[in-house]
C-alpha cells in the first residue's frame, strides 16, 4: 500500500469537502481542482466522464465522485480514503456548527453569510462548465459541441427531461460517435 498516494488522497478530498460549503455542486469544482490541477490523477475528459456517470447514479454527487476516483487511485483503500476524506468534514461542521446556527439561524448576518454562498458556487460551476466546453469543442468541434448544448439544455428546460436521461442520451451519443470514427479509420 502507498502511504503517501492514501494521504494524498485524503487531503484533497478532504480540503474539497471542508471548502464545499453548499453541498455537493459547490464542491465538484473543488474536487477537478485536487483530481486534475493538483494530483493529476485523471484528465480533463476523464473528470467529465466521472462527473457525468455519477450524475446518473442516485445518491450524493460528492461521495460517489470519491468512492470512484479514491479505488482507481488507491484501490479499495483508495476507496475509503476518499470517501471518510469527504465525509469527515461534513460531520465535523455538523457537530461544531450546528447548535451555532440553530440558535441565531433568524439573525440577519448568518442569512447574508448562506446567501452570499449561492453566486460563488454559481460562478465556480459556470467556470467549470466552461472548461468542460471547451474541451468539447477541441474533440467535437465547434457545431457539434453547441448543437449538443442547445439539444441538452432545451430537453433539459424546456422538456423537463431528467438529466440522467440527457446525460446517458449523450454518452449514448458519444459511443456511437466514436464507433463510426473507428469504422471509417479502418475503411
Amino acid at each position: 500500500m502507498d502511504f503517501k498516494k492514501q494521504r494524498d488522497l485524503f487531503i484533497g478530498f478532504f480540503r474539497s469537502g471542508i471548502l464545499g460549503y453548499g453541498g455537493g455542486p459547490s464542491s465538484i469544482p473543488l474536487v477537478h481542482q485536487e483530481v486534475v490541477v493538483r494530483y493529476q490523477w485523471m484528465t480533463d475528459e476523464e473528470f467529465s466522464d466521472v462527473l457525468a456517470l455519477g450524475n446518473t447514479l442516485p445518491g450524493p454527487i460528492a461521495t460517489k465522485m470519491a468512492g470512484y476516483i479514491g479505488y482507481r487511485v488507491g484501490g479499495l483503500v483508495g476507496l475509503f480514503t476518499a470517501l471518510t476524506a469527504t465525509v469527515l468534514p461534513t460531520v465535523l461542521l455538523m457537530l461544531l456548527l450546528i447548535g451555532f446556527l440553530s440558535s441565531y439561524r433568524d439573525s440577519r448576518v448568518v442569512q447574508g453569510m448562506t446567501q452570499a454562498v449561492a453566486p460563488v458556487v454559481g460562478v465556480m460551476l459556470a467556470v467549470l462548465a466552461y472548461s468542460f466546453f471547451k474541451q468539447s469543442r477541441k474533440s467535437l468541434g465547434w457545431v457539434t459541441t453547441i448543437i449538443l448544448t442547445v439539444v441538452s439544455l432545451l430537453a433539459y428546460t424546456a422538456l423537463s427531461i431528467h438529466p440522467a436521461i440527457v446525460i446517458g442520451a449523450l454518452i449514448i451519443y458519444a459511443l456511437l460517435a466514436k464507433n463510426k470514427k473507428k469504422e471509417a479509420a479502418k475503411a
